[in-house]
C-alpha cells in the first residue's frame, strides 16, 4: 500500500464529503479512492469512517486521523513546490467557517473573484453562530467578529466594522423621531441582541468624544442579525446594526439612520487559523486574498455578527 497515497485519498474523500468527490479531485477512477480508504483502515486496524450508500460519517478515530493526515499532505504539498525551485499554483480544498451575514453578503459574493484566481482551490463553507472549533474539527480557518479570546490560534484583523442607527418610517411616524439617545431610554422601543452564551441583553452604545450613553431596556431582541433588522422593518423599534448591512434598506426608504452625530464602537473582524510553520499554498493564497479584498479598504462592509455571543 501506498500509504502516502491512501491518507490523500482519506483526506479528499472527508474534505468532499464523498468518494466522487475525492475521485474526481485526485483524476482516479472512484474505486480506486474506495480501496485506498480501505487498505488504509486495514493497515490501522480501525474504521474511519461509515458508508452508506447515501452519506459517509467519520468516526470519532477518522477524525482524530484526518487532523493529522491533512497536516501531513499539506506540508509534503509544500515540500515538492520547495524542491522544484519554485511556487506551485495553489490547489486542493479548504474548510472555512463564517458567521452566517457575514458569509452571505460578504464571503460569497466576492468568492468568484478568489475563484478565477485560483481556479484549483475548492472551499467547503461552514456557516453557523456557533463559533467552531478550529484544531478539533479540521478548520483551516475562520472570519470571526469581535475580540478573539482563544491565544491559541493566530488572529489577523481584517476590517472594523461601523454601526447606524436606525427604525422604520411607521414607527418613526407613530412615535416621533428620538433627537437624543436619552429621548430612548423613557419615550422608545429598542430592538436588540442577546448573548449565545449567557442570554444577556447587548445594549444599544452611543458615543461622542466627552460622552458615552448605554440603553440597555431592549424591548425586543434576537441572537441573530436578519431577525434583529426584520424586527425594524417590522416597526417594533429603534435599533442598531452595521451600515451596509443595512445599506440596502436605507437607500430603499424602509429603514432611516437616526441619531447621526453619534457613534457605535466599531466591530473588528479578524481571520483566525492554526499556528504553526506549515500552512498550506492554498490557506497562505486564502488568507493573502481576504487581507487585499477587506483588510485595506475604506468601503462599507456588509459584513455583521453583531449578535454574535
Amino acid at each position: 500500500m501506498n500509504q502516502l497515497l491512501a491518507m490523500r485519498a482519506f483526506v479528499r474523500v472527508v474534505e468532499s464529503g464523498s468518494f466522487r468527490g475525492a475521485a474526481n479531485q485526485l483524476l482516479v477512477p472512484r474505486s480506486t479512492v474506495s480501496k485506498l480508504v480501505t487498505d488504509l483502515e486495514k493497515h490501522l486496524g480501525t474504521r474511519l469512517m461509515h458508508r452508506t450508500t447515501r452519506s459517509i460519517v467519520v468516526t470519532p478515530e477518522g477524525e482524530e486521523y484526518y487532523r493529522y493526515a491533512a497536516r501531513l499532505v499539506a506540508e509534503v504539498d509544500e515540500a515538492d513546490s520547495a524542491v522544484r525551485g519554485k511556487k506551485l499554483a495553489p490547489r486542493g480544498h479548504l474548510r472555512i467557517e463564517s458567521h452566517p451575514t457575514f458569509a452571505q453578503n460578504v464571503l460569497i459574493p466576492d468568492l468568484p473573484d478568489f475563484h478565477r484566481r485560483y481556479p484549483h482551490v475548492s472551499i467547503a463553507l461552514g456557516i453557523g453562530n456557533r463559533p467552531a472549533n478550529i484544531m478539533g474539527e479540521g478548520v483551516d480557518c475562520a472570519i470571526r467578529a469581535g475580540e478573539i479570546g482563544d491565544v491559541s490560534l493566530v488572529a489577523r484583523h481584517l476590517f472594523d466594522a461601523e454601526f447606524v442607527t436606525c427604525a422604520s418610517p411607521a414607527y418613526l411616524a407613530r412615535m416621533g423621531t428620538p433627537m437624543t439617545p436619552e429621548d430612548l431610554d423613557s419615550k422608545h422601543a429598542k430592538v436588540g441582541f442577546f448573548s449565545h452564551a449567557d442570554g444577556r441583553m447587548k445594549p444599544l452604545v452611543f458615543m461622542k468624544p466627552d460622552r458615552r450613553h448605554v440603553v440597555s431596556d431592549l424591548q425586543f431582541s434576537t441572537n441573530e442579525d436578519n431577525g434583529q433588522i426584520a424586527m425594524m422593518l417590522a416597526g417594533l423599534g429603534v435599533g442598531q446594526n452595521l451600515k451596509s448591512f443595512l445599506l440596502p434598506y436605507l437607500q430603499s426608504g424602509q429603514l432611516v439612520e437616526i441619531l447621526s452625530e453619534w457613534s457605535h464602537p466599531p466591530l473588528p473582524f479578524h481571520v483566525v487559523y492554526p499556528p504553526g510553520r506549515h500552512q498550506s499554498a492554498r490557506l497562505k493564497a486564502f488568507i493573502q486574498w481576504l487581507v487585499e479584498r477587506f483588510g485595506k479598504t475604506s468601503r462599507p462592509l456588509a459584513a455583521s455578527a453583531a449578535g454574535e455571543g
